[in-house]
């Protein structure tokens, strides 16, 4: 049995599975325009509206601010040409409007984004995932670069100077709520953060009206080792405990499940994102299949297996990728 991953490794594994694991793995930018607004988190949405409709606090726009996690951003400028390194940015920059400048994710081509089409005249930043190009970034021009914090915070030093980069550090639906909030504050598109955070929240308070009573369990990876995926630590995790019996939690980064375990628990249905790295192929499920024990868990045995787009489901993080979530596992909890 292998240790489960750091929270780097799990960052990773959201792009490419590295090596074989086993794991139990809204910022309202208040102030007149100008203000430093100030972090804050699931305050920024609530379902006590009037007839029990979702509402949202309004976001105002801001040329500095504190995101949801506490990190100062201050843009030399109205951010219009922004890269993204990691997909929570894409996801985020679809919902208010804008086409990243460059990005090294795939997410856009799916079809409830910009679509193929559309997304390959994206210019897309050479280096993958863990080491894009540097020169390739700035050459660009961009007003604004947005990452993943444990993994591109080490490009911050050489882009200082040039440009604002923003480590961003999603581990929980709320986060990813705020930096939404955040990023419609910089760029001065207000309205549409307030349309894309109620809709998703509208998504998510139907989902908590009539939660499912089976047991999920949601795992990633390529091949016969894969991981759990946990609330704690995992942005589609923890729509979970809300929407089914969910009852994964981490175990730190020393903590495992055992394919026993998982059998001991009577999944009914089994959401699979299947990682690729390297020369990897072959859906994850298929190759779990070979395991005496798979055939056992209630999920597989009954046909309630569900390989899921690991571009939304694993990397999105946003609230776009999660409303797709929230359409696809609802249905299949049913």
């Amino acid at each position: 049995m292998s240790h489960a991953p750091s929270r780097f490794v799990r960052s990773w594994l959201t792009a490419a599975v590295v090596g074989s694991v086993l794991v139990g793995c809204g910022s309202s930018a208040g102030g007149p325009a100008g203000d430093k607004a100030g972090p804050s988190r699931e305050k920024s949405g609530s379902a006590a509206g009037a007839g029990g409709a979702v509402t949202v606090e309004p976001i105002r726009a801001a040329t500095e601010l504190t995101d949801v996690n506490g990190v100062e951003v201050a843009p030399k400028k109205k951010p219009e040409r922004i890269v993204c390194l990691f997909a929570l940015c894409d996801d985020i920059l679809t919902e208010l409007g804008i086409v990243p400048t460059a990005t090294n994710s795939a997410l856009l081509a799916h079809p409830g984004f910009l679509g193929k089409e559309r997304a390959g005249k994206v210019a897309v930043v050479p280096g993958g995932f863990i080491a894009p190009e540097v020169e390739a970034i700035l050459s660009h021009e961009p007003d604004l670069v947005i990452g993943l914090g444990d993994t591109h915070g080490k490009l911050a030093p050489a882009l200082k100077g040039a440009t604002t980069f923003w480590p961003m550090q999603p581990e929980t639906w709320e986060d990813s709520v705020g930096y939404l909030r955040d990023a419609a504050a910089l760029t001065g598109r207000t309205a549409e953060g307030e349309k894309a955070e109620k809709t998703f929240r509208t998504k998510l308070a139907e989902a908590r009206k009539a939660p499912s009573d089976k047991t999920a369990l949601v795992i990633y990876g390529s091949d016969e080792n894969f991981g759990v995926a946990t609330p704690e630590g995992d942005v589609t995790a923890s729509l979970f405990p809300a929407i089914a019996d969910y009852p994964w939690k981490s175990r730190g980064v020393e903590g495992s499940y055992s394919l026993e375990e998982i059998l001991a628990r009577d999944v009914d249905v089994l959401f699979v994102e299947t990682m690729s790295f390297g020369d990897a192929n072959g859906k994850l499920s298929e190759k779990l299949a070979k395991n005496p024990l798979w055939s056992k868990i209630p999920a597989v045995r009954d046909g309630r297996v569900h390989e899921v787009d690991p571009e939304v489901w694993a990397k999105g993080r946003g609230t776009r990728s999660l409303g797709i979530v929230l359409d696809e596992a609802t249905a299949a909890l049913r």
